[in-house]
């Protein structure tokens, strides 16, 4: 589950949801990327060099508060705009296949998510609260506590399948621990999987934020200040993931965003920002997949 600032998105029922109609997959194939229009060209340009004046003219003595709330540094219009077309561009190679954001706890699924299903006019679900609404709304973290994990990862199994029966028009934040079993890939792979990659350096300050309360695996570790005590247990349970996260269609790298808009640190950026350079490594991959689908395009 994500951070706890974001309000919790009223799903439907699991009934609801095998009601759900989306469109059926087209045979449109994406042979070449469609090209962007000058206005949005100059809309994009214009932000990144309003962004980049107003980052030299913050003083170091308040530049901290002033990107935490980000009321200096980004249009939310402008950004929404821009968001939108990048939808709008990716949205007919889609072929209604659905998206399933994978990564570590904290890392932005639920948020980013939502963002992105809003752009696309998809139907969004948090894997974690179809889990509780099957359980009578007992938490994760209760179940984790009265049935154990392998329960939990059996339901999570069982809601990603059904995710997946319905492929079409949705995108998944899943829960950090979803990659670690080969099953589940099975189903996501039916959709295009993103990993939002953050560093655990980063993760360990939000987690410190917001607490531990509903992450029942950091609970383990209360030794120390709790940013050091969640940055050991985060460290713990990437050596355990790390590589099975590489098994996503699409790597969204924070640190990359984070080089090539020039800011100081990854808490700088904002979800929209991540959701746009999610929509870019989707592209990228959808231009992979279709050389290799061409003759002499793959192996």
């Amino acid at each position: 589950m994500e951070a706890a600032t974001v309000q919790r998105f009223q799903y439907s029922s699991w009934t609801d949801l095998r009601n759900f109609e989306g469109k059926t997959r087209g045979s449109l194939r994406y042979t070449q990327r469609i090209k962007e229009d000058k206005r949005f060209r100059v809309v994009a340009l214009a932000l990144d060099k309003r962004r980049d004046h107003r980052l030299r003219s913050v003083s170091d003595k308040n530049s901290s508060a002033l990107l935490d709330t980000g009321s200096l540094l980004h249009s939310p219009l402008d950004e929404e705009q821009i968001l939108k077309k990048k939808a709008e561009e990716v949205k007919p190679y889609l072929n209604g296949r659905s998206m399933y954001l994978v990564g570590m706890m904290g890392s932005g699924k639920t948020t980013v998510g939502k963002i992105m299903a809003r752009a696309l006019g998809y139907t969004f679900f948090d894997c974690d609260t179809l889990i509780e609404q099957g359980m009578n709304g007992t938490s994760v973290a209760e179940i984790f506590e009265h049935f154990g994990e392998s329960v939990f990862r059996e339901k999570e199994t069982e809601a990603l399948k059904k995710l997946s029966l319905i492929y079409n028009q949705v995108v998944v934040s899943t829960g950090g621990g979803a990659v670690i079993r080969p099953i589940n890939w099975k189903y996501m792979h039916k959709g295009i999987s993103i990993w939002l990659d953050v560093p655990l350096e980063a993760l360990a300050h939000r987690i410190a934020a917001v607490g531990t309360g509903s992450r029942p695996l950091l609970h383990d570790d209360e030794s120390g200040d709790t940013y050091t005590a969640a940055l050991n247990r985060l460290s713990t349970i990437w050596d355990a993931r790390g590589e099975a996260y590489t098994n996503a269609s699409a790597r969204v790298s924070l640190e990359n965003i984070t080089l090539k808009l020039g800011y100081r640190s990854v808490s700088d950026l904002t979800p929209t920002e991540i959701a746009m350079e999610a929509f870019e490594q989707v592209q990228s991959y959808l231009d992979k997949e279709d050389g290799m689908a061409r003759p002499g395009g793959g192996l």
